[in-house]
């Protein structure tokens, strides 16, 4: 009996070796196959029936199938955008199609799991790899990028449409100069506002383009309105614009001069004149007559500096009589009047002084009108003149037209700044070509946005050439709008984006390394249109495998688990976990346990027939 059991255990000797010879054979067949996982063989030995174990002999062999998927395959990049690999943990969710019906893939519902990612878009724009499995995953909502759902389906991608988005933000990031440099600057008068790079309201008549409701400078002919500040004269009168100066208390005569920041002021003779500029000499003088009015001095002063904007920038100076008296200049250009005090206040003008006699101080009215928050047709050329570029952007209104927004900075006061934009590019006449913003921009002396404080405004009623857009907000990042030094005085600027994009057709699809399918569209939109899901298993060894490197859940792997440890890599492949070299190993070891085995079938083969001789 032990002859005949010898043989019988070679020959499960030879059947196993055979087994294992096929897995590898497998194995170095799929070496270059995407996603393939080796099959490794494991032995297991028969041992007969003993009862006493000196007695126990040697039994036979069975070969068994060891799964190595858990084993990471090399992962190499692709020129494929749809090609992906997984680094750890999961697989793919998948489906093979059971059919068509009018050229569309029918499905069981079934979900087979891989780790071959070679998927490509196909003609009715489904992701399938090479082995026929169509990708599986949730869709996303392209404008929030929100997943809609959480049970993967299968992906189509086809002929897909995205509406227009109307813009509603545009982000902005600038420094402004603290000089800027204009067409009109060089030329202006010296200390002007124009000259400081900045914009003179007064140059643009009745349509002052400053924030709307706004004073606006310059303060010309003023008046004071309420309980009346009185010139100590006899008898007694309210100081208004319209007072003469010759008939102030002290009154100025001919041959007296006043000084306002250098600026000289003659006064001629009694006679009332027109207020004379004399360009001879620098600063330019002005003649004036003694009969003229304050407010006429006022005008004086402002056609001798052009300080009209900006009045606080002489108040170092002082207006001074012959006669030595002297009064603040920052006072006689804001106002010409200042009334000090809610009672009992000081009236100042021209060194003369009176008080109210306790009555409530009176306001001064009259100078500059409101400000109408646009600049006309006819103003243009002053406008660009005395304002800087703030750059351009294309934004969208909601039917998906493009309007280009052109913008440009104009600095009302030092460290104070107006943003418009324009509305109409071919404008004539009275009809509006850039609309204020709205908005004061101010900056402390460091060169920092004071105000506004928020991060940001609000553009009202974007309208340009006749397209509405709509109310824009325009957000500045802390730090992103500032007022710094410029040795070219031109707004630099750093950042203008927006968020709106016309209707576009789906033109291809990747996959980013998050796992992402992003469809880039004919409007040069890149926008998430799903999520590729990744499944696991507790008992991964046990999945029952598939034709074209796909798995089935078993009893023993345990149902699939939604979610994985593992990442996904856009423009990559995992390849085959097979090693030639070791599989070459194991061929050599293989070849000459099969012939070991043919030695003991041999062997006994010879002791039957010594036994059979014996017989004869």
């Amino acid at each position: 009996m032990g002859i005949f059991d010898a043989l019988t255990t070679a020959v499960s000797g030879l059947q196993s070796q055979s087994f294992a010879l096929q897995n590898i054979s497998g194995n170095i067949a799929n070496a270059s196959t995407v996603g393939y996982k080796g099959i490794d063989t494991a032995f297991e030995d028969l041992i007969p029936d003993a009862l006493n174990p000196q007695s126990q002999v040697a039994g036979g062999v069975k070969a068994l199938a060891q799964q190595t998927i858990t084993t990471q395959g090399t992962v190499s990049a692709s020129t494929v955008a749809t090609n992906i690999a997984i680094n750890g943990d999961g697989f793919f969710d998948v489906q093979k199609p059971t059919g068509t019906t009018d050229s569309t893939p029918t499905f069981d519902g079934v979900t087979d799991y891989t780790r071959a990612g070679d998927f490509q878009v196909n003609a009715s724009g489904y992701l399938v790899n090479s082995a026929g499995y169509y990708l599986m995953g949730t869709a996303v909502d392209p404008k929030t990028g929100n997943p809609l759902g959480s049970v993967p389906t299968v992906l189509q991608f086809n002929n897909n449409f995205v509406p227009a988005q109307a813009t509603t933000t545009i982000q902005y990031a600038a420094n402004l100069p603290t000089v800027p440099v204009t067409n009109a600057s060089p030329n202006a008068p010296a200390g002007s506002i124009t000259a400081d790079g900045g914009l003179n309201q007064a140059d643009f008549g009745a349509n002052n383009p400053v924030v709307a409701g706004t004073p606006a400078q310059p303060y010309v002919n003023a008046l004071v309105t309420g309980n009346a500040a009185l010139d100590n004269g006899s008898p007694a009168a309210a100081i208004t614009g319209s007072t003469l100066l010759s008939n102030l208390s002290t009154p100025v005569t001919s041959g007296d001069t006043m000084t306002i920041d250098g600026v000289a002021i003659n006064f001629a003779s009694a006679t009332a004149t027109t207020p004379t500029l004399n360009t001879g000499t620098t600063p330019p003088s002005i003649t004036l007559g003694v009969a003229n009015t304050v407010g006429d001095l006022l005008k004086a002063v402002d056609l001798a500096t052009g300080n009209t904007t900006n009045p606080s920038s002489v108040a170092a100076g002082e207006v001074t009589l012959n006669s030595g008296t002297a009064v603040n200049a920052t006072t006689l250009l804001a106002n010409g009047l200042d009334v000090t005090a809610d009672s009992g206040g000081v009236f100042k003008t021209l060194g003369f002084t009176t008080t109210t006699s306790g009555l409530p101080a009176a306001t001064p009215t009259g100078g500059g009108q409101a400000g109408t928050g646009f600049v006309i047709g006819s103003d243009v050329t002053t406008f660009d003149n005395e304002s800087v570029s703030g750059g351009a952007i294309t934004v969208y209104n909601a039917s998906g037209t493009p309007v280009n927004v052109q913008l440009r900075w104009a600095m009302t006061a030092p460290g104070t700044w107006n943003l418009f934009y324009q509305s109409d590019a071919n404008a004539t006449g009275s009809q509006t070509a850039w609309t204020n913003v709205g908005q004061n921009f101010t900056f402390n002396s460091n060169g920092n946005l004071v105000s506004p404080s928020g991060g940001g405004i609000t553009i009202p009623g974007l309208t340009v050439g006749g397209q509405a857009v709509g109310n824009v907000s325009l957000n500045f990042a802390s730090g992103a709008l500032t007022q710094f030094a410029s040795s070219g005085g031109t707004t630099t600027v750093g950042q203008i984006t927006q968020n709106g994009f016309a209707a576009g057709q789906l033109q291809s699809v990747a996959i980013n390394n998050n796992g992402v399918v992003v469809g880039t569209f004919s409007n040069g939109q890149n926008i998430d249109l799903a999520e590729i899901t990744l499944s696991h298993f507790n008992g991964t060894n046990y999945l029952q495998a598939l034709d074209g490197q796909a798995y089935a859940a078993t009893e023993e792997s345990g149902p699939a688990i939604q979610g994985a440890s593992g990442t996904i890599s856009g423009s990559s492949l995992e390849g085959s976990n097979t090693d030639i070299a070791d599989e070459f190993t194991k061929l050599i070891v293989t070849q000459q346990a099969y012939s070991a085995n043919t030695k003991v079938i041999t062997t006994a083969n010879d002791m039957v027939q010594s036994l059979l001789n014996v017989l004869r």
